[in-house]
Order: C-alpha cells, then sequence, then structure tokens
C-alpha cells in the first residue's frame, strides 16, 4: 500500500495561506481590547460613584509602605445637589472658565499656555476640569508622554460619554484640597467644620486656590498667596455671573 502524504496546508507549496502566529493575533486584539475595558469603565461610573481613585489608592499605599500604618483618607461621596454651589462655580472660576463651552480641551488655553511659556515665563498649564477628573480617577501624577496620551484619551470618553454636571461631581468628590483630603465633604468638614452643602463663597473660593498644589498650600492657614489668589476667585466668581453661571451646565 502506497504510504499517504500529510501535506501542509499553511505551506506555500501547498497553495495555502500562513497562518499568523497566535501570538500576533493576540497583539493585535490588545487595541480592541483596551478601547473595549476602557470604554465600560468611563460608563459604568457615569452611573456608580467611584469609591476610590488611583491617586487616594496611591497615597495610602504611600503612607503603608513609609510605615505610617494609622493614615486614613479623609473622603465622603456628596451629589452635586448636596455641595454648595459656591464651590463649583469656585472650581470653574479658578480651574476652566470654559467648562461649560470646550469639549474636554480648552485649545485657547493651551495656545495662551504656549505663549506665555515660550516666552521664559513662569510655567503656566491648560487643563481643563475634564482632564483633572480623568487624571485623577484613573492614572498617576507624572509629565510623561504615555501619561499625557491616556488623560487625553480618558478625557475624550469622559466628555463623550458623561454630561457636564457628572463631570464636575465627580471632580468636586475626588479632587485633593489638602494631603489625605479628598473631595468636598471632607474638605468642608476638615478646614471649616461644616458639611459642604453650607460653604459660603469666601470659603469655596479658599478650597479652590489650593487646588493646583493641595500638599503645598494650606486651606486651613492661607498663606498670601492663597489669600491673593481666594480673592480673585471671588471676583472671577461674580463676574460669571454667580451661582446662576452653573444652570449653563446640562
Amino acid at each position: 500500500m502506497q504510504d499517504e502524504i500529510e501535506i501542509d496546508d499553511s505551506s506555500p507549496a501547498a497553495g495555502g495561506r500562513k497562518r499568523k502566529p497566535r501570538w500576533g493575533r493576540r497583539l493585535l486584539a490588545l487595541p480592541v481590547l483596551f478601547v473595549l475595558f476602557t470604554t465600560l469603565q468611563v460608563l459604568v461610573l457615569r452611573f456608580i460613584d467611584p469609591p476610590f481613585t488611583t491617586f487616594m489608592a496611591a497615597r495610602q499605599l504611600s503612607a503603608w509602605t513609609g510605615g505610617d500604618r494609622g493614615f486614613r483618607l479623609s473622603h465622603e461621596w456628596r451629589d452635586l445637589d448636596r455641595i454648595s454651589p459656591h464651590l463649583p462655580l469656585a472650581m470653574i472660576a479658578a480651574e476652566d472658565q470654559n467648562f461649560t463651552r470646550h469639549h474636554g480641551f480648552d485649545l485657547d488655553a493651551i495656545a495662551k499656555a504656549r505663549a506665555n511659556n515660550a516666552k521664559g515665563r513662569k510655567v503656566r498649564g491648560a487643563s481643563t476640569i475634564s482632564q483633572q477628573t480623568a487624571k485623577n480617577l484613573f492614572l498617576w501624577s507624572g509629565r510623561s508622554w504615555a501619561r499625557k496620551g491616556l488623560e487625553a484619551w480618558y478625557t475624550l470618553l469622559i466628555e463623550v460619554l458623561w454630561p457636564k454636571w457628572r463631570i464636575l461631581e465627580v471632580y468636586a468628590n475626588v479632587a485633593e484640597f489638602g494631603d489625605g483630603v479628598y473631595g468636598a465633604q471632607a474638605a468642608a468638614r476638615t478646614y471649616f467644620g461644616k458639611d459642604a452643602a453650607r460653604l459660603g463663597p469666601a470659603e469655596a473660593a479658599r478650597l479652590a486656590a489650593v487646588l493646583p498644589s493641595p500638599k503645598r498650600y494650606s486651606a486651613a492657614r492661607p498663606g498670601p498667596y492663597v489669600q491673593r489668589r481666594a480673592r480673585a476667585i471671588e471676583r472671577q466668581m461674580r463676574q460669571l455671573g454667580g451661582t446662576g453661571h452653573l444652570r449653563q451646565i446640562d
């Protein structure tokens, strides 16, 4: 009996197509899985309040690894309608005055920042509240291109999948107002001994004044810089039209 010859269909001689290696197919699937995972991640947080952020986790971990076992984060979620409207207004006035008009990235502010920095003046940032929310929720501190790219992607997802009021609500609850103090309620309790719903315009402006560097500046013992910045934020709050400005947020 003549022996049967097994033919490899994948060989060029057999006229078959060469199969891609399994690792190659998996590699090609990674971008699709990344898009699906991050989209679902952001979509879920549209409806579910995040219990913690990567910044909170990193701060707690650094305390534990540093031997400070008694360190505890201060954080308590408050829906936007249970936070004094003066605080979200102060945050807009201090951080992102075009919040109601842009789609995640303030191109005018970016252009001004580049021009300002090119002249050798003090480095000026142009991050929006949407970008800050993306960074605080999902990423880490630093200035690498990888982090900035992820920040841009998450910012785009947040703007597409969340309404503006939800972005502001989450930011007000995850922003760091002092070492280990996260969110409006924890800040109001820690620095003013009151509920976030009872914050006045001056107190809200002082909290917003420390946002660029909450570990460097203190809302409890404001120095000259924080006092000047808080007064400037209060003026800007009035120029924006007071708390009526928030009616523009969908």
